[in-house]
């Protein structure tokens, strides 16, 4: 049977932990802020990123190189894989994936680039699927598929307290930010095809959130084969466990994990961001 290695990138939002059980690589992003670069994982956190950007410190990111990517294909080579899936976040929103196409043209073995066309935990669902698929004993071409659909399939709905640090990044289209600038009005928003795109606006945090929780209900209702979920938030943790357990309890689950976005997701989306994630399975 052919080895079969998974990449992704540190916006997954795996840890450690579920990276290494699942058999996935992670090559991180870069996380500026002020004059220092930091590494995705490695030496910034959540609540270091929070600090920098209420007190207005210049936060920026930077994709991983050609050679980072080169560096870990050929590293799973030496250890044995025979091919690569490499799943990364959407093209639209960063230069991930290019870095990740540039590295195949050197690797010592086959790469295969998937879109996920998303970013957060669902490019880490779409990367765990490709892990499952290889397990099952899938080939390249199934396990790139079988990510390859998991994150088009994805249903992502986010809160975000305020639209200008995705219009600052260029994340989200100057007229799209406006919604967020007049009447105090929150908005939700979503991701279409590899772009954050506003869906509704609501007047206040609570019925945003409540709408978050309704709009989460209908994605996850309509998964006829089960799904997966996952809540995601910075600087936010009482409102996403409170999120978590509404939906929890709504959806008949036991529990819905909560985590903290990393640091060069957060960059983008500003403290009090809640996400919610569902990918059919």
């Amino acid at each position: 049977m052919p080895h079969i290695a998974i990449v992704t990138d540190s916006t997954s939002s795996l840890s450690p932990e579920d990276a290494v059980r699942e058999g996935i690589a992670v090559v991180p992003l870069q996380v500026i802020i002020g004059a220092d670069v930091h590494i995705e994982g490695v030496d910034v956190t959540a609540d270091m990123l929070a600090e920098a950007l209420a007190s207005f410190v210049p936060v920026s990111t930077s994709r991983p190189t050609p050679d980072d990517f080169l560096a870990v294909y050929r590293r799973l080579a030496d250890e044995g894989a025979d091919a690569i899936v490499s799943v990364h976040l959407s093209r639209r929103m960063s230069g991930t994936l290019d870095s990740a196409v540039l590295a195949a043209k050197q690797s010592p073995v086959p790469v295969t680039c998937i879109d996920s066309t998303q970013v957060g935990v669902a490019t880490g669902f779409a990367a765990g699927r490709a892990a499952q698929a290889r397990d099952a004993g899938a080939d390249a071409a199934d396990v790139a598929e079988a990510a390859r659909r998991a994150g088009e399939s994805s249903t992502v709905l986010l809160y975000v307290d305020t639209l200008e640090y995705l219009k600052r990044g260029g994340r989200v289209g100057a007229a799209a930010a406006l919604i967020g600038s007049a009447l105090a009005v929150k908005p939700i928003l979503t991701i279409t095809d590899g772009l954050v795109v506003p869906l509704e606006r609501v007047r206040t945090q609570a019925k945003a959130l409540a709408r978050v929780e309704a709009l989460a209900v209908e994605a996850a209702t309509a998964c006829a084969d089960g799904f997966d979920i996952g809540v995601q938030h910075l600087a936010g943790l009482s409102s996403a466990t409170s999120v978590a357990g509404h939906l929890a309890t709504t959806l008949g689950v036991e529990t819905i994990p909560v985590d903290e976005v990393g640091a060069a997701i957060g960059a983008h989306v500003g403290p009090g961001m809640i996400s919610v994630t569902i990918t059919p399975r």
